[in-house]
């Protein structure tokens, strides 16, 4: 059983300029990637159990489709509410199955035309929406939090593709894209978020294009900084028990 449910919001730590950068910037690199995939590709497995390249994205393609138009993220929240069960369960589950007899071809090119208007419809969202709670909450580290509209819409809804972008560089064998400038800022607020999370001392050397130094005393920790997102999202070293989530 989780603890209480904590009433107040997370909300973003990200401005919201650096916020909407990059998630511009993250939808380019997944439009890239995408378009570069071979056709054997869209078959390979991921670190996801139950969903192949194809199938991974065509639910990024499901949550960019959601972010570029009010009327379609209400139509797929209903449908999943309606489904029941766990949301972020049925909701994934919908936008996979709604886009089962779309070629990769076509998936590739339906991401590349709704990217820019994913990017638009998440900045035009208004203060006072962003700053409203969510309806369902999140089950983090075994306890239940409520987010802000504001927090899923600047951070989750880019590290989500961000974290699929892993997922399918690793699953065909491709080097991942990685900057300072975009990706290790991103990486910068996952740690601090980690941080906050379980308030204990620590010493991070996160290496690679994405990398950094966090934090003095405590414990010592090294990671390859896309290693290190990935134990925190459940992918990797069980060692790391805070969970951030993408």
């Amino acid at each position: 059983m989780t603890a209480a449910l904590d009433a107040r919001p997370r909300t973003s730590a990200l401005d919201r300029d650096t916020a909407m950068q990059l998630a511009r910037t993250e939808y380019e690199r997944v439009v890239a990637l995408l378009s570069g995939l071979s056709a054997q590709d869209w078959a390979r497995p991921t670190d996801c159990p139950d969903w192949d390249v194809r199938a991974m994205a065509a639910h990024m393609l499901g949550m960019a489709e959601m972010s570029a138009s009010i009327r379609e993220s209400m139509r797929q929240v209903k449908a999943a509410e309606k489904a029941g069960g766990v949301f972020i369960d049925a909701l994934t589950e919908l936008q996979v199955a709604e886009r089962t007899d779309m070629s990769p071809a076509a998936i590739a090119a339906r991401y590349t035309e709704v990217a820019p208007r994913a990017v638009k419809g998440r900045r035009r969202t208004p203060w006072f929406v962003r700053r409203s709670k969510m309806g369902a909450a999140q089950e983090i580290n075994g306890r239940d939090e409520v987010w802000s509209l504001g927090f899923l819409i600047d951070v989750i809804m880019t590290r989500d593709p961000w974290m699929h972008r892993v997922d399918i560089s690793r699953a065909v064998g491709v080097p991942m894209e990685l900057t300072a400038d975009h990706d290790g800022v991103l990486v910068d607020d996952v740690v601090r978020e980690w941080a906050a999370r379980h308030g204990q001392p620590f010493t991070l050397r996160l290496t690679g294009p994405a990398g950094g130094k966090w934090g003095s005393g405590g414990p010592e920790l090294e990671f390859d900084a896309v290693e290190f997102c990935r134990a925190l999202s459940g992918r990797g070293n069980a060692a790391l028990q805070t969970e951030v989530p993408f």
